[in-house]
């Protein structure tokens, strides 16, 4: 893993298991030195150890803990080349007429505001790093409305329309905007989804071939790789067993 000085720095959020775990390995076999920042400090410290990285604690959702965190990224490396927006999730399933909105201020708060909260606290050493990038990991949520995905749909079209508009507004500048929208990936997302709920999140992906969390990773990995004057804008990726949001072939058992 590297360990020279010079080397650039990531940061990923969200990067205790699932897709983050897997992008902070695939960073740094490409030579990045990576920060990875999750609430879970145990499970973080497993993934750094891993990929030599360095796990600091963070809740996206709570701005003393993004300040404390990027404090100590300045503290450790001085700088910042690439920041993964991965953190974010789902919660419950409901139709609006039934919408819990604690679920829904949840979804909100980490997966729109956390982005905000994260790539704001970073964009002055991105800029200053003279390539910078910032890839943000959204979902075919953001671009497709399906019933059961109300909240969620809210919350990755938003994210979806603040990356568009960052790209927008950076323009000129030494950074590049890149949004990631996976289909189907088999994670923990479901079962955090249907709160803890095995057999209804085991459910999402029988009969199919998801996509890996690895497969996410190895195209932050190539988007992050491109040369400075590239900028990978969108990426839309499902499994091929996955046509829309709520089209999927299965197979008999």
């Amino acid at each position: 893993m590297p360990t020279d000085p010079s080397a650039p720095v990531a940061v990923v959020t969200g990067a205790s298991s699932g897709i983050g775990a897997a992008t902070a390995r695939a960073l740094a076999g490409a030579g990045y030195r990576v920060v990875l920042g999750a609430r879970r400090a145990d499970r973080l410290e497993a993934v750094a150890a891993d990929c030599g990285g360095t796990p600091l604690t963070l809740d996206v959702t709570d701005q003393g803990s993004v300040d404390a965190f990027v404090a100590d990224v300045v503290r450790h490396h001085g700088r910042c080349d690439l920041l993964v927006n991965n953190a974010g999730g789902a919660k419950g399933a409901d139709a609006v007429a039934d919408a819990d909105l604690d679920d829904w201020r949840w979804m909100y708060e980490t997966n729109v505001l956390g982005t905000v909260r994260m790539t704001k606290a970073l964009l002055p050493m991105l800029v200053e790093s003279g390539d910078g990038q910032v890839i943000t990991i959204g979902s075919t949520a953001a671009r497709e409305a399906y019933q059961g995905g109300a909240g969620y749909n809210a919350a990755k079209f938003g994210v979806a329309a603040l990356s568009r508009v960052l790209r927008l507004e950076l323009l000129g500048q030494p950074v590049r905007v890149s949004e990631v929208d996976p289909g189907l990936v088999e994670t923990e997302f479901s079962l955090v989804r249907f709160d803890g709920d095995r057999e209804r999140a085991d459910a999402v992906y029988a009969g199919l071939t998801p996509l890996t969390a690895d497969d996410v990773a190895e195209t932050v990995r190539w988007i992050a790789t491109r040369p400075a004057h590239v900028n990978i804008d969108q990426v839309l990726m499902m499994p091929r067993d996955q046509a829309a949001a709520k089209l999927v072939h299965r197979r008999e058992a």
